[in-house]
């Protein structure tokens, strides 16, 4: 069964004109209303014994008749002949936005303009619980002045209404397929904004993001995401690289989007997959090392280092101490500090003696600083060097030359002479 031709008068009213264009559903005439003497846009709908092609012809005349928006394409009637439904709909004088797209990218501000006005209609269809699922740039139409309006809702969904189509069979077109729909999840106004992302993206670089076949261009944005590119302002960047985002939770909502595109200003949302919209980046979590396994590695690497030190022959350990140039203080492997060249008693005790006399011949009285057991001592300890204690005194008073033995027969390292305030 063919459609009406030119000329013939549609349900005794509506005179059709010349085709405006053609789609795997319908095609779309103009034409002019006798009674209320206006141009008309009339979507004739192919013959077809699919119910489920049937139904979303009603559902297209229910949805936009509800539907009240400066960005929509108004519905005036609809109806059938007998032989084919039709839809007769507001003309919108000019060109669709896939044919202003073929002439060449649009600017920025273009993109922004364009874009504000098309969220804002989504917004408001959004509200009354209506998704698109078909955002496309021939589904856009642009008037002489630039304005655009958002058309065919022939696969529309509004919530909570019965689906018309099977869980494996995927509805929209391949190249602007929101990744829930290739994967048949569930639908959402978040659909329609990941469309809207492609659309102004294609706006902006003259080209189709996902090219192919149906298959391929559908399977292609699970595998990467959109190229947004660099060279366009941090904000636009941001919200499209959001807007086409594979998580439904991080794409932000139509109201935003028309937001950002009119002011360039993110608002601080938050990007936790819990939250709704989002427009701020993740941050990685800190990963939290166990501290005690730490501290045992690191232990264990400080005794293994001090005990093949003490092995290994080397330089005398650098100290804040004056240190004697015939002895040389290394440590052994159980941190003993020792000397290499060893003192007879009356040796020690004949030079500690000329010290007392040097000091008890000085004029002025100044003492010196010893360790807790009257004098200096090696500082024992199982994984650092010796360390000497230091020994302040006056400045007539000599440092002590040699060390004297302990109570086990070991030599106590000398101590340094250290200046004392008057």
């Amino acid at each position: 069964m063919s459609l009406p031709v030119s000329g013939e008068l549609l349900a005794g009213r509506y005179e059709l004109g010349a085709t405006l264009g053609v789609g795997g559903m319908a095609e779309v005439r103009r034409g002019w209303d006798t009674l209320l003497r206006r141009p008309v846009a009339i979507k004739l709908f192919h013959p077809s014994e699919d119910v489920d092609a049937n139904r979303r012809i009603d559902n297209e005349a229910r949805t936009l008749a509800q539907l009240s928006h400066p960005g929509l394409v108004s519905v005036y009637d609809a109806g059938d002949n007998g032989q084919t439904a039709f839809v007769v709909l507001r003309l919108v004088e000019g060109r669709t936005l896939r044919v202003r797209i073929a002439d060449g990218p649009l600017s920025v501000a273009e993109v922004r303009s364009l874009g504000a006005q098309l969220a804002d209609a989504l917004a408001y269809v959004h509200e009354r619980d209506v998704v698109h699922r078909d955002v496309k740039p021939s589904n856009i139409l642009l008037d002489v002045a630039g304005t655009p309006y958002l058309a065919d809702f022939g696969l529309a969904h509004m919530a909570g209404s019965t689906r018309f189509t099977r869980t494996d069979q995927v509805v929209g077109t391949a190249a602007y397929l929101s990744p829930e729909q290739v994967r048949g999840g569930d639908i959402g106004p978040a659909t329609d904004v990941y469309s809207l992302g492609l659309v102004l993206l294609e706006c902006l670089t003259g080209r189709r993001e996902y090219q192919g076949g149906d298959i391929e261009a559908a399977v292609a944005r699970l595998h990467r995401p959109p190229t947004v590119p660099d060279d366009l302002p941090a904000d636009l960047v941001r919200l499209l690289s959001l807007m086409t985002s594979l998580s439904t939770r991080r794409r932000p909502t139509a109201e935003d989007c028309a937001r950002v595109l009119r002011t360039g200003e993110l608002p601080a949302f938050s990007d936790d997959d819990d939250d709704e919209p989002t427009l701020v980046a993740a941050a990685r979590p800190r990963r939290e090392w166990p501290k005690k396994p730490l501290a045992a590695s690191a232990a264990g690497l400080l005794g293994a280092f001090g005990i093949t030190w003490a092995l290994l022959p080397g330089p005398t350990p650098a100290t804040s101490a004056p240190v004697e140039p015939t002895q040389s203080v290394v440590q052994d492997a159980a941190g003993q500090g020792t000397t290499a060249q060893q003192e007879t008693a009356q040796e020690a005790t004949a030079r500690e003696a000329a010290a007392q006399e040097a000091a008890a011949q000085d004029g002025t009285a100044r003492g010196t600083a010893s360790s807790p057991e009257g004098g200096n001592q090696a500082v024992k300890g199982a994984d650092k060097p010796v360390v000497e204690q230091p020994q302040p005194a006056g400045p007539g008073v000599q440092p002590d030359p040699a060390p004297a033995k302990d109570d086990k027969g070991g030599a106590k390292a000398p101590g340094k002479a250290a200046k004392g305030k008057p």
